[in-house]
């Protein structure tokens, strides 16, 4: 299995957490990387009933869990599109299987200190359309993780 880079080795082991004063507000949002749509719909929306919002590309939402700021189903297309600006995800990064958002206040001093801590960004400091800011990454286990600043959650 191909690894990518997250943190330089000399960082690894060293200490849980990302640094002290990097704050973790909340969970803005977590939920499955889906390659096929219509069997993630059936297994989200209609085997466990869940509500969602649909918003254009197939995009599945709900703010209604309790747990976390937003759920969604996000289309491998639609995250290749914001990492990398086109639809297909690069062979030599691997796929991620979810997406994890945490809010902070200063998503430029994060995404600096994990910079100084190795990892490598995919995103860096990017202002959505909807408001929110975002640096993204991929973790050690293959999760695309990002640091954000979401103004319509606070």
């Amino acid at each position: 299995m191909m690894r990518w880079p997250w943190c330089a080795p000399q960082h690894r082991g060293k200490a849980y957490g990302l640094s002290h004063w990097i704050e973790v507000l909340f969970v803005a949002g977590f939920g499955p990387i889906v390659r096929d749509r219509a069997a993630s719909r059936r297994l989200y929306g209609q085997s466990l009933g869940i509500r969602f919002t649909e918003e254009e590309g197939e995009y599945l939402h709900t703010e209604g869990l309790p747990g976390a700021k937003s759920f969604a189903l996000w289309p491998l297309d639609q995250a290749a599109q914001s990492c990398f600006g086109q639809d297909a995800w690069p062979e030599d990064i691997p796929i991620p299987q979810a997406w994890l958002e945490f809010d902070v206040d200063d998503v430029e001093k994060a995404t600096a200190e994990l910079e100084s801590q190795g990892c490598k960004m995919l995103v860096k400091n990017k202002k959505e359309p909807w408001g929110q800011t975002v640096s993204r990454f991929i973790d050690p286990d293959g999760l695309l993780v990002g640091i954000t600043y979401t103004p319509s959650l606070r």
